[in-house]
């Protein structure tokens, strides 16, 4: 396997640690040059991008993870690399998109899948509908061999509840009938593998574990954890939350995760929120 990363964030880290590849094997692109010579020390061959003509590396590659989110509501990789994509994607063993269940929009707690309509309610989520259907128009046209995931709320290593429990800045907000759907970050890296030894060009899959959840009862769970006191509650009205946030609670949805194990074969190794918690936590430890 040849792969080339676009976007070598959180995600995308942990797949390689999985991988565990032979040194030069994959090539990643980065904004930052101080990140970009972590990557080369690491054994990866980094590119900055944008800045970067990717033809080069888009020739090269069996398969192509994009990470990057959209810019002013454009791809960045289809702005600057749509036509060498195009170009070499019936070559191509495998590509991935990591999109959002943002796009599925708001559904008042209901439950979702991967035929639900798609009516974002955000910009972000119209956004992300926007770029899925670029990369779609690339399978339809040219035989891109195409995986959308659709991601849940991240969590993991650094990305948990404990530090703002611990810091005494977690709140419990309270929004009756609000539930998001989360996945571990292992679990992401498992799934994508798992795709890249079973491709379906055009599939689309959810990526969250089994267990839809209203987010104080995380904050709590990670409380009892630590041994320390529950957080306070707030009712959402009186949240001042950032707009990135208060557009998580602007949609309540449980989003189904069948496909995934059924067509891929995955066991995810955190089901829900108490095991990936408690296996933080350990770790931390």
């Amino acid at each position: 396997m040849k792969l080339l990363i676009c976007g070598y964030g959180y995600s995308a880290r942990y797949l390689v640690t999985e991988l565990a590849p032979a040194p030069g094997t994959v090539r990643i692109t980065t904004r930052s040059t101080d990140k970009a010579a972590q990557a080369a020390a690491e054994g990866l061959v980094p590119r900055i991008f944008p800045g970067t003509d990717m033809a080069d590396d888009i020739a090269w590659a069996s398969h192509i993870l994009i990470t990057a989110g959209p810019e002013d509501g454009q791809d960045p990789v289809l702005a600057h690399a749509r036509d060498a994509i195009a170009a070499h994607a019936k070559r191509l063993d495998w590509v991935g998109y990591l999109s959002t269940t943002g796009v599925y929009g708001d559904h008042g707690g209901g439950w979702v899948d991967e035929a639900t309509p798609l009516t974002p309610t955000t910009e972000r989520g119209r956004a992300r509908v926007a770029a899925e259907t670029a990369w779609m128009d690339l399978f339809h046209q040219h035989g891109l061999p195409l995986h959308i995931f659709r991601l849940a709320g991240i969590y993991g290593p650094g990305r948990g509840p404990f530090e703002k429990v611990r810091d005494g800045t977690a709140r419990r907000i309270i929004k009756p009938g609000q539930v998001f759907s989360r996945i571990h970050v292992e679990d992401i890296a498992q799934v994508l593998i798992a795709s890249m030894h079973r491709p379906s060009p055009g599939a689309i899959y959810n990526l969250c574990d089994d267990d839809p959840a209203p987010p104080q009862d995380v904050i709590a769970h990670a409380a009892t954890l630590l041994g320390l006191p529950l957080p306070p509650e707030m009712p959402f009205d009186q949240a001042k939350l950032s707009p990135m946030a208060a557009s998580f609670y602007a949609e309540s949805k449980r989003v189904d995760n069948r496909r995934i194990k059924a067509d891929l074969g995955v066991r995810l190794r955190y089901p829900d929120y108490r095991a990936g918690l408690a296996a933080l936590l350990a770790q931390e430890r």
